[in-house]
């Protein structure tokens, strides 16, 4: 089989899978790249001609190119997902990336917010009219919920309720994130400002935000307001995406286990959610353990059933 025809299916199959335009935009070049070296470079046309020297040699030509460590792993992350999905429909028995050795990243500790941090934020703006209010209610909510950045801006109005709300993630998976009765107060707050400012205004959008015209939010916009809340709290290096590892690494202390966690997050795979755990200090990771200790949990029961 030709393999830029089982390219081209593929492409269509992930694009049946609703992946965004950003990953299908990746994709699309991490291919067309693929294809030309194969092509060109060793003159191979059918897809069971691969071998795992083609990749190695592939992955080599990554390395001359001085791309970053994660770059490579990111490059051969989506050309493994393609041989895989080759395995799975049958045209190739096994993945030619199968052995191919990749580089080693060194793992970071994340610097994240402090609890203070988040609460100086969520309080650095008020009630006193809708874009305050629409403002608390955004850092509020990525904070205590761990949402994307693109899953509150698309978040559609009828999808929040009193204790949950329906929220449509990666791929168009749909997902329940629970409503803390603390996030509850401030949304209460502000959808009755929310419905006074729009009372005689045309509002063009259902989204659960929205802008001063009343329009959806832009992904710019959020942003703006993340980084808006930095400022007036005097905390650096304010993102939304920085919120999300802020719910995580909550949730992480507060012993929920790691696959409540990945649900909570909308990840498809346990190991994206385990990234969040490299941020955790020598102090917390101390407390976990002593937490954990099997003979200090005995010696807990013990006590326990002496008192009694």
């Amino acid at each position: 089989m030709f393999l830029k025809d089982i390219l081209t299916e593929y492409e269509y199959y992930c694009l049946a899978r609703g992946f965004t335009e950003k990953t299908m935009k990746n994709k699309r070049q991490e291919y067309k790249q693929l294809y030309e070296y194969l092509s060109i470079k060793r003159g191979i046309e059918q897809l069971e001609s691969i071998t795992s020297h083609d990749m190695k040699a592939y992955i080599k030509t990554k390395h001359n190119a001085n791309l970053k460590p994660q770059s490579i792993i990111s490059m051969a992350k989506m050309v493994a997902a393609f041989f895989n999905w080759c395995v799975s429909e049958e045209y190739i028995t096994e993945s030619p990336m199968k052995g191919v050795a990749l580089p080693k990243v060194a793992k970071q500790i994340r610097d994240g917010f402090t609890s203070d941090e988040v609460v100086s934020m969520i309080d650095a703006f008020n009630y006193k009219d809708y874009i305050n209010a629409r403002n608390k209610a955004i850092v509020a909510m990525l904070a205590d919920t761990g949402l994307r950045a693109i899953e509150i801006t698309n978040l559609p109005s009828d999808a929040v309720k009193n204790i949950n709300m329906l929220v449509i993630g990666k791929g168009r998976k749909e997902r329940i994130v629970y409503i803390s009765p603390a996030l509850r107060q401030i949304l209460i707050k502000y959808e009755r400002i929310k419905r006074k400012y729009f009372k005689d205004k045309l509002v063009k959008s259902d989204t659960y935000f929205l802008n001063y015209k009343g329009e959806e939010m832009s992904h710019v916009g959020l942003w703006k307001v993340a980084k808006l809340a930095g400022e007036l709290a005097g905390v650096q290096d304010v993102h939304p995406h920085k919120f999300r590892h802020y719910y995580a690494v909550q949730c992480v202390k507060s012993k929920m286990d790691i696959y409540s966690l990945s649900r909570l997050l909308g990840h498809s795979d346990v190991s994206t959610t385990q990234i969040y755990l490299e941020s955790l200090n020598h102090d917390e990771l101390l407390d976990k353990a002593i937490a954990s200790s099997p003979l200090m949990n005995i010696a807990k029961t013990r006590r326990n059933q002496i008192k009694k």
